[in-house]
């Protein structure tokens, strides 16, 4: 990740590619920074590396040393505590998800957009305060 913006609001997306894979297979910092490359992410391993001790601390990985050559590799997996968060990641993206392409789906679905208002912003409040007359 390259900026602020990048580490702000990108971090958790990052992070859950990490639970992601840890819960397929064995993963290491070289080939997560590989595979986050090829999602778009440019992470370093000064980025990546406190990530994934990060996580083991907080008890969603836990990690061994493999010898790998004449080197030591340390990888992770997936802990089952890890697999709540993911599952937990999962609906809450899944929900986002919808949020972020609700005019996109309807439109498909019925061949307009949609009217619903937001909750969270001016328009959601505008419109209970118009429903409320």
């Amino acid at each position: 990740m390259t900026s602020m913006i990048d580490r702000e609001i990108f971090g958790g997306l990052v992070r859950l590619h990490v639970l992601y894979h840890a819960s397929h297979e064995e993963i290491f910092g070289l080939g997560l920074i590989e595979e986050l490359a090829h999602h778009g992410y440019k992470v370093s391993p000064g980025t990546l590396y406190p990530i994934l001790h990060g996580m083991e601390r907080g008890g969603y990985l836990a990690s061994t040393v493999e010898l790998v050559g004449k080197r030591n590799r340390r990888v992770y997996l997936i802990t089952p505590e890890g697999r709540k968060a993911l599952k937990l990641a999962k609906a809450r993206v899944w929900e986002l998800f919808r949020e972020f392409f609700e005019e996109e789906l309807e439109f498909g679905a019925r061949g307009k957009g949609s009217t619903r208002t937001s909750k969270a912003g001016v328009r959601g409040a505008a419109a209970k305060d118009r429903a409320r007359g």
